[in-house]
């Protein structure tokens, strides 16, 4: 299918050869669509990855780009709530509608609800505010954590590894056809849990290449989008770490339930940001992960909270 206002849909196999940041804004460029059930609409097509459904970022991101989309009178996102109710399928369409809930003088507040197949496949609340005079707290952390530069790449790390169920396009998926690099501490759970089985980690995160620009987006509003779409690749993570499962760990099933994200203030997306997460919970077959993104200087930009299942093979 064609976006008039979109690049064609990304293979991700070259993408992840080039190595570029093409699959995140190609998953949130949105076409303007009639509306049939709310006051706004908008499609997108989710993009290629190994798995049977599309990832979760790829439906949180464009949702918060057509909420975005829809508030005109310079109000920033500030919190988004989400559900992630059936699977999406990939490379297809889905739909966005969005619901005008109010326009008051310092809030807006926005539901949006993505279908696909005539059936709801993820809603969520924005809520968007003014801005006003007020004091200033950022949290500090006591974590010493390696810069960047000293970690190895996802690629390296993956290169000479194999096992479980990682196939040729998982590898290169992981290696680099996520639109970001990402180097984990103290380790990666991609075939192992690299690292003490502890309810934390650190991932440093950066787009592969400069972030396009992205029709009805301004560059702030696409940066915050950027937030939302990484925020789901790893937030699991902590929970799988602590309990020994990594990601190709046979027959293990994982899924995205819900979603959380306060963005408290704008920094510099393009360059590396230090995402610290923790596992605050599992359960019944269902884990808690909470995270928080912070800029290379350490401050702090938004906090991310996820429930997701996660389900190894039957024994």
């Amino acid at each position: 299918m064609t976006h008039s206002d979109a690049p064609d849909l990304v293979d991700w196999g070259t993408a992840a050869t080039a190595a570029t940041s093409a699959v995140f804004t190609a998953a949130i460029a949105l076409t303007p669509a009639e509306p049939e059930f709310f006051d706004v609409a908008f499609t997108a097509v989710t993009q290629p990855c190994p798995w049977p459904k599309a990832y979760g970022g790829d439906l949180v991101a464009p949702a918060a780009a057509a909420a975005m989309r829809s508030v005109t009178d310079g109000k920033t996102l500030h919190s988004m709530h989400s559900y992630f109710l059936r699977p999406a399928d990939i490379g297809a369409e889905v739909r966005y509608e969005v619901e005008l809930l109010r326009d008051g003088r310092g809030y807006s507040t926005r539901q949006v609800r993505g279908y696909q197949g005539g059936k709801p496949v993820y809603a969520c609340l924005a809520g968007f505010a003014a801005g006003e005079p007020g004091e200033t707290f950022i949290t500090g952390f006591n974590l010493d954590v390696p810069d960047p530069e000293e970690l190895p790449t996802s690629a390296e790390y993956l290169a000479s590894r194999s096992g479980g169920s990682m196939t040729e396009q998982s590898k290169a998926y992981w290696s680099s056809g996520r639109s970001f690099d990402m180097r984990h501490v103290p380790g990666p759970v991609y075939l192992a849990v690299d690292g003490e089985r502890l309810p934390h980690q650190a991932v440093w995160v950066k787009p592969f290449d400069p972030l396009r620009s992205v029709v009805g987006l301004t560059d702030a509003q696409r940066d915050l989008a950027a937030l939302a779409y990484v925020c789901d690749y790893t937030i699991l993570e902590p929970v799988l770490r602590v309990l020994n499962r990594p990601w190709a760990e046979p027959g293990l099933v994982t899924a995205s339930l819900d979603h959380a994200m306060w963005f408290h203030r704008p920094g510099p997306v393009g360059d590396w940001m230090l995402y610290l997460q923790e596992a605050v919970a599992a359960e019944s077959g269902r884990g808690l992960g909470t995270g928080r993104f912070f800029t290379r200087d350490r401050r702090h930009l938004a906090t991310v909270a996820q429930e997701g299942m996660i389900r190894p093979a039957a024994q």
